[in-house]
């Protein structure tokens, strides 16, 4: 497989390393350093694109993708406002777009959990949500994208929630989830999710140990897309 790497800070240059101890062939690296050589790249060469850029230059990277006919895996996060436009793009290119926001087998799996919890804390009383998520100091978006989809995932089952805010702590909101971010180096991920009364604390938490995890994700679901079309998610690739 031939892999176009839109983004080459610490996430590409891994995706890199492992997509080639996989057999497959990186032909162009895109940074925002070079970002011009994407007009010359013949992308005709190219049979997959992994973007892990920054949010100022996602939109950029997965609508040149799509315009060009190559699938992309876009794994950059802190620019969801503007996703639905690409949803229509690729309907209408009928090309191929795979988002998401963590690559992780485990976080997917750790989202699943997630909301099985808000759904069995919808029917009890008392309970203040939160959210915590630790990352390192280089992550410019807070909060952090996945920490936006365990925030989605409660406010679906929790009916007396609906929206999140950025907070400095947990504080009483009766319809509002805290989310609280920090970073820390060299903290790859860590996401917690809390419900506290006055009589207990309930948790679920996450770990990464390294990026490796997301970095062989993105390349697992690049392998999978060669034959899809449309818009794509964790849920489509692990099937859940």
């Amino acid at each position: 497989m031939k892999i176009l790497l839109l983004g080459y800070g610490k996430m590409g240059q891994l995706i890199g390393a492992i997509a080639e101890s996989r057999g497959h062939q990186i032909v162009g690296k895109i940074n925002i350093d070079n970002t011009a050589d994407l007009e010359k790249l013949d992308s005709s060469l190219v049979d997959v694109a992994i973007e892990f850029s920054q949010p100022e230059a996602a939109v950029t990277n997965i609508k040149w993708s799509l315009e060009k006919g190559i699938p992309i895996v876009s794994g950059t996060t802190g620019w969801l406002d503007q996703k639905a436009e690409l949803d229509n793009l690729t309907e209408s290119k009928n090309g191929t777009f795979f988002y998401a926001s963590n690559y992780s087998i485990g976080v997917n799996i750790f989202f699943k959990v997630n909301q099985f919890l808000a759904k069995l804390m919808n029917e009890t009383s008392g309970y203040q949500a939160a959210i915590e998520e630790i990352h390192h100091t280089a992550k410019k978006d807070a909060p952090s994208g996945t920490a936006i989809t365990l925030a989605e995932g409660i406010l679906g089952n929790i009916d007396s929630l609906n929206t999140w805010q950025l907070a400095d702590q947990i504080s009483v909101n009766e319809h509002s989830l805290p989310i609280i971010s920090k970073r820390i180096d060299p903290a790859p991920g860590t996401h917690i999710i809390s419900y506290t009364s006055t009589i207990d604390t309930i948790e679920i938490k996450h770990t990464a140990h390294s990026r490796e995890g997301f970095a062989l994700g993105a390349i697992l679901v690049a392998e999978w897309i060669q034959d899809k079309k449309g818009v794509l998610s964790m849920d489509d690739f692990l099937s859940f």
